[in-house]
Parts: C-alpha cells; sequence; structure tokens
C-alpha cells in the first residue's frame, strides 16, 4: 500500500477533502459540521466499492492551521497530523499539494524533491517561466505530476477513443467558472488530453464581463475558452465538426480526481511520468501566455520549453 502525505490549504479549494477520502474513505458526520457539503454529496453517491478501492492511502496531513488540519483528518479518516510538513519525510512515499495557490507550490514541493519524494501538484503548477524550468529535471525523473483533473474526464471518454467520428473538427469551445490562471487550465488540459499537437499563438478578447482566449493549433481547430467570472457555474465542452456536433457538460468530478489519483500511483510505482513532459509544460506555456495575451491586448506566440 502506497503512503501518501496530504498539504493544503487555498482558500475556496477543498481538494484536501476530497482527493484524501477518494482515497480513505470518508466520516459523514465530520462532514456536516464542515462547508463542504457539495463533496460529500457526491461521495454519497457512490458505491462504497468505488471509495479506498486505490492501492494508496493518505497517512499524514498538514495545512497552515492545526484545527483545519484536525478537520480535514476526520472528515477523511487520516491519522497523522504533523507541525511542519516537513515531517512527514521518511514515513511517506508520496505527497499531494492539493491547493491551487501557484505562487507557493515551489517553495512547499523542493524538500520533498530534493529527498527523491514524488509530488503531485495541484494546478496549475506554475505561472512562472523561470520555475518551470527549474520543475524539468525533477519532472523527466518521474517526480512531478500536475493537471486538472479534467484531462481524465468520464464525460470526455467517447472523444479520446474515436476523435475521427467527428470528421474535420473546425471548432472547441469551452466555458468555465472564474479566472483564466486557476481554471483556465481545467479546459486547457482537457483539450490536450484529446488533441495531440502544437499550440502556435493564443489571443484574448475581453468582454465587459469575462474573457474570451483563442488557441491556434498548428495542424489542429481553433480552441476558445471563455472564463466567465465567478458568477456563473460551468464546465461546458462543445466539439463542432463537419460530421457531427456534440456538447459535454463536465460533471462527474470524482472520476475525474480518482482517475487522476490513480495515475500518480501507478508513477509512484513505477517512476515514469504519468504525462510527457512536452504535453504538461505545452499546458502550462499556454496558460502563461495567456495571460500575457491578456494584459497586453496581443496576440501571443506560445514558446515552449
Amino acid at each position: 500500500m502506497v503512503k501518501l502525505g496530504i498539504i493544503g490549504f487555498s482558500p475556496e479549494n477543498g481538494h484536501p477533502y476530497s482527493f484524501s477520502s477518494i482515497l480513505n474513505g470518508y466520516d459523514r458526520d465530520a462532514y456536516l459540521k464542515t462547508e463542504w457539503l457539495g463533496i460529500l454529496n457526491y461521495l454519497e453517491k457512490r458505491g462504497p466499492e468505488e471509495i479506498a478501492s486505490l492501492e494508496a492511502r493518505v497517512t499524514h496531513i498538514w495545512t497552515q492551521s492545526p484545527e483545519l488540519s484536525k478537520q480535514i483528518a476526520q472528515c477523511s479518516k487520516i491519522e497523522n497530523l504533523v507541525t511542519y510538513y516537513e515531517d512527514m519525510i521518511g514515513y511517506i512515499d508520496g505527497v499531494i499539494i492539493a491547493r491551487d495557490d501557484y505562487e507557493v507550490h515551489k517553495e512547499i514541493a523542493e524538500c520533498f524533491l530534493e529527498k527523491n519524494i514524488p509530488v503531485l501538484i495541484d494546478k496549475p503548477l506554475t505561472l512562472s517561466k523561470d520555475e518551470l524550468k527549474w520543475y524539468k529535471p525533477f519532472y523527466e525523473k518521474g517526480l512531478i505530476m500536475s493537471c486538472s483533473g479534467f484531462r481524465y474526464c468520464k464525460e470526455l471518454d467517447s472523444v479520446r477513443e474515436s476523435l475521427e467520428s467527428f470528421g474535420n473538427i473546425k471548432l472547441i469551445r469551452a466555458a468555465v467558472i472564474n479566472d483564466w490562471e486557476k481554471y483556465g487550465i481545467h479546459m486547457l488540459d482537457a483539450t490536450l488530453g484529446i488533441l495531440d499537437g502544437d499550440i502556435v499563438d493564443i489571443d484574448c478578447i475581453k468582454h465587459n464581463s469575462y474573457d474570451s482566449y483563442f488557441l491556434y493549433f498548428k495542424n489542429n481547430p481553433t480552441v476558445q475558452i471563455d472564463t466567465l467570472g465567478p458568477n456563473i457555474i460551468t464546465f461546458s465542452y462543445e466539439i463542432f465538426g463537419t460530421k457531427k456536433c456534440e456538447k459535454f457538460e463536465i460533471r462527474d468530478n470524482f472520476t475525474s480526481f480518482k482517475r487522476m489519483l490513480g495515475c500518480f500511483i501507478d508513477q509512484i510505482k513505477t517512476k515514469e511520468p504519468a504525462i510527457s513532459w512536452d504535453n504538461m509544460s505545452k499546458s502550462i506555456s499556454t496558460l502563461i501566455a495567456g495571460v500575457n495575451a491578456r494584459n497586453t491586448a496581443s496576440r501571443i506566440k506560445v514558446s515552449y520549453e
């Protein structure tokens, strides 16, 4: 059984709860005392055989707050709370940084990576080209995984299996809640799990209440990603092809997260990256270029590391 540590917490991000509960199981009564009833809701819709069915358990937890660590531990049946996240070293086979404040990812991950402990880092890995370069040697050794769970979402299984059934794809259009920096990555990774090609340029058009990003692939369709702000909850994905058009609403977070966690567990065992460096860095490089396109109101060439 693979032993994992989990590290949180960033505001409005329930991943320390959800990831740990998928791996360990959950305590309903403990969840009822939290604000994360949405997570409890989708956990309760699953059969007992689907929970804690992967070959890993979260054994240690750290957050900025001992009380918060205790609450997550109670919800997700985690036995050990540590005072400093470095205290996990020697007791775990891998660690999950389950927080999306990318500014601190490198600072937290460094002590584990230097000890050759694999790290799953919540999306986005970074918005810094210099940090992306720093991560590369660790990534290529199989010590880092980072992506949105939407790369593995169940709703797009049929697309991955038979992309050719759409014919010549003219346009992919996605819409997502919140902003580009933290939520655009969901639709970027969903797309890069489908399309195999380089993104050449990215453009951004600012509307009154939302932003539209246009990704231009070398030999593939244009991909439009709309980030709609905090007031519209959507994870919508549309594909327009010459043979058919389809729209997908991505809702099954449980399966997306469980598949992603399964890939990380496999990576710990095999020491082989679950996602190639080229594909992952394409996602982050495009994310960074998108920020530049929005801030400069210009079309930006995507450069890869």
